[in-house]
């Protein structure tokens, strides 16, 4: 489902992001991270207008480790949705925040207009000693959101499990209970098999789950990085991948060259296999994605 951009007499307030899946195309998102300097907002807002040519169904705000970001996120999805014209979604974390500092930031996205939220656990940051009565897990946070508020909530889900869970078991017995505390849809963690996570559905699915999943896609723009945050995320990087990497990592515009291309051939299975849509990880730049995108628009006829 693409969403052309623009003011246009939308009702952006009363949008919910559930609601796009499941009208026969699939949904296509953003993913971006507050910048640390005025200049890096400048370069963002110019990153967001190039893609929302693309006609995204939202776009979304990360929250930095620690709760670091949190006024920031606020302020840059309400100023996304009501400036440039995108249904917006805020990621809230339950590291850094106490349960009042949780809830004046969701007053604050309730009164500018933002109606979905991705409730995430967080990642702990080395030495972190947790706000008096804070929540430690997703599930708590979707409760508490729940309990006062009637955003549509999203949730994160880890096809290759998530690196504190004990077991794959164990991670999808959260994740259902995860659901069954209010979540609407699930968007997965970035992974560059596709097998992982059509192995992961299946397993959702079995233990039944049936809200939305969508994929997570990062295409690729350094190995470094990559390497990085596929440690972090615990996704593994397959052997035929990291070998064409490792031949161009020292060349940006080859490095990139790779990244559409593996992209582009995930993108295209899993729309082939009925995904209700493609979260892609921008890391705050449109050169990559426009570069997939516009591949898919060739291949898959999009719009």
């Amino acid at each position: 489902m693409l969403l052309r951009g623009g003011r246009g007499g939308i009702d952006w307030a009363a949008m919910r992001i559930s609601d796009l899946f499941g009208r026969g195309e699939p949904v296509f998102s953003f993913e971006f991270f507050p910048p640390k300097t005025e200049g890096g907002f400048r370069s963002l807002y110019a990153t967001i207008e190039e893609l929302k040519e693309l006609g995204p169904g939202f776009v979304s705000v990360t929250w930095g480790a620690g709760g670091s970001t949190r006024r920031k996120t606020a302020e840059l999805v309400i100023q996304i949705q009501q400036n440039i014209g995108i249904l917006a979604m805020a990621h809230l974390s339950c590291i850094g925040s106490s349960p009042e500092q949780l809830a004046t930031t969701l007053d604050e996205l309730d009164a500018g207009g933002i109606r979905n939220v991705l409730a995430l656990g967080g990642d702990r940051p080395e030495g972190y000693v947790p706000p008096p009565g804070a929540f430690t897990y997703a599930s708590e946070l979707t409760r508490f959101i729940r309990s006062r508020w009637s955003f549509c909530l999203g949730g994160a889900c880890y096809p290759e499990t998530h690196p504190r869970a004990p077991s794959a078991d164990e991670d999808l017995l959260r994740l259902v209970e995860k659901v069954r505390c209010g979540v609407d849809f699930l968007i997965s963690q970035l992974f560059f098999d596709n097998g992982d996570f059509f192995r992961f559905v299946e397993r959702a699915r079995g233990a039944g789950i049936r809200v939305p999943i969508v994929p997570g896609i990062m295409p690729i723009i350094s190995a470094k990085n990559v390497r990085r945050m596929a440690q972090l995320s615990g996704a593994a990087i397959p052997a035929r991948l990291e070998a064409r990497l490792a031949a161009v990592e020292h060349d940006d515009a080859q490095t990139t060259g790779v990244g559409v291309e593996w992209a582009t051939q995930q993108c295209r299975e899993l729309l082939a296999r009925g995904v209700p849509g493609i979260h892609f990880y921008t890391l705050n730049r449109s050169p990559a994605t426009r570069l997939v995108f516009q591949n898919l628009q060739r291949s898959q006829g999009l719009r």
